[in-house]
């Protein structure tokens, strides 16, 4: 599992955006197994606590599951899937309508944008 660190947004915080973007497209499956701790680290070439850190917040999220010393694995939970696929949903509309208010598109005129290019 490899992405582009951005200096924009702490580094464990990437980490989780990306392994929730990964389940929302489908690159993992609920049950799928993810990269050991030290295996991330190693790929991303960061600092084990950092990486430790996104764990735990995904465990505490309940999207992963880790069972003692195996590797950690995506939840089999639909509900929380679907819930973060809506997370996603809003986290992208919000920022998209920011940006076309921000450029004075209106209302009218983003719905027939959005049908000629949808």
């Amino acid at each position: 599992m490899h992405f582009e660190i951005d200096s924009s947004l702490p580094i464990y915080l990437q980490i989780i955006k990306n392994i929730k973007r990964q389940i929302i497209v489908g690159e993992l499956k609920p049950g799928d197994e993810i990269p050991s701790r030290r295996e991330m680290a190693s790929n991303l070439k960061i600092n084990l606590n950092t990486v430790q850190k996104a764990y735990k917040e995904m465990g505490d999220m309940k999207l992963i599951t880790t069972f003692g010393n195996h590797q950690s694995r995506i939840t089999s939970n639909k509900e929380i899937i679907n819930s973060l696929r809506t997370e996603m949903i809003s986290e992208s509309l919000k920022k998209f309508m920011t940006d076309m208010k921000a450029i004075d598109v209106d209302k009218k005129e983003l719905l027939s944008l959005i049908e000629k290019f949808y």
